[in-house]
């Protein structure tokens, strides 16, 4: 019945006249996340600047479309936009891979320095997949979620660690874990049941899905600072008239700057929840960061080789 429902919804989507009344936006996070908030915000200050002409619906943790099948389905047209963490897209091209390098950016003024160096890079991507880039919205760093007490990777040896991106599979190799995927929604049973062991995340991510119910040390490595974008599809886009599409740019910028104006008051709350639900929350041995840096260089090197000129460009403008 859930399959046909979806189908019935994507089919109403393909039948929208040119003049869209109805729009869907699946996201793949909870409505206590930022992102997910700041896209509810995004779709009201829409409604209300067209005087309900565009009406977009937001469907929140992967209730439409699973996050993986969101590209697909932002580029075939079965909705009109979408949601993604970007680092899902890196084997489409080594650009999207930028801000899942550990160690490259882990403040958010870095951060932000790394997303205007890549952007160009990025929305010459999407162009090619027939979509467009409205906006970006940053996740506190990323840390290590893991049952035992970690000082050195080798503490980690032969754990199952969770990845959620090529890039996040490969740190995962080098940690000397073992990669399993494992989607949001999926992280407690993960690891309640022996699935995973550990894994890289947010401390957003770890609040919304209870860490501390399945595991006890949090170890604040600031790997990296991941984003999600929202992407609408060219043709949908195109359809509408030109006040429509200047509402929906307004909005955008208007959400991307709520985004990184919010996000590190996020990050210190919710890391401040982990600990207040009893997790073990330190900085890294000195030991075990340097170890991290390490592989951040390997990654770095290796990301450089799969796209010398795209990946150089964005290294050019963003170290300049």
């Amino acid at each position: 019945m859930k399959k046909l429902t979806t189908a019935l919804v994507l089919g109403s989507v393909l039948s929208t006249s040119a003049y869209a009344v109805k729009w869907h936006m699946p996201t793949p996070y909870g409505d206590g996340n930022l992102p997910t908030q700041i896209a509810y915000g995004f779709a009201e200050e829409i409604k209300n600047t067209t005087g309900g002409d565009l009406d977009i619906t937001v469907h929140s943790g992967g209730s439409l479309v699973q996050h993986t099948e969101i590209p697909r389905a932002v580029k075939t047209g079965q909705v009109q936009m979408g949601e993604v963490f970007i680092g899902i897209l890196g084997n489409e091209h080594p650009v999207f891979k930028h801000d899942n390098i550990p160690f490259l950016a882990t403040s958010f003024d870095d951060a932000k320095k790394l997303w205007e160096a890549a952007k160009p890079q990025v929305e010459q991507q999407l162009d090619k997949s027939g979509m467009k880039m409205l906006y970006a919205v940053a996740w506190p760093a990323q840390s290590l979620y893991t049952k035992m007490p970690v000082t050195k990777l080798s503490d980690l040896s032969g754990a199952k660690m969770r990845a959620y991106s090529p890039s996040t599979s490969r740190l995962a190799d080098l940690m000397g874990t073992t990669p399993t995927t494992i989607q949001v929604p999926d992280i407690p049973q993960a690891f309640s049941t022996g699935i995973i062991q550990a894994m890289i995340t947010s401390p957003s991510t770890g609040v919304d899905s209870q860490a501390w119910d399945y595991v006890n040390y949090y170890t604040d490595v600031k790997a990296w600072i991941p984003k999600n974008i929202v992407v609408v599809n060219k043709r949908a886009f195109r359809r509408l008239d030109k006040d429509t599409q200047s509402a929906i740019l307004a909005a955008a910028k208007n959400a991307e700057a709520l985004g990184w104006e919010k996000v590190a008051e996020r990050a210190a709350s919710d890391k401040a929840k982990l600990a207040a639900n009893g997790m073990q929350v330190s900085d890294p041995s000195p030991e075990l960061l340097n170890e991290l840096q390490a592989i951040g260089a390997t990654m770095i090197e290796e990301w450089k080789a799969e796209a010398p000129k795209e990946v150089g460009d964005i290294l050019t403008r963003y170290q300049n």
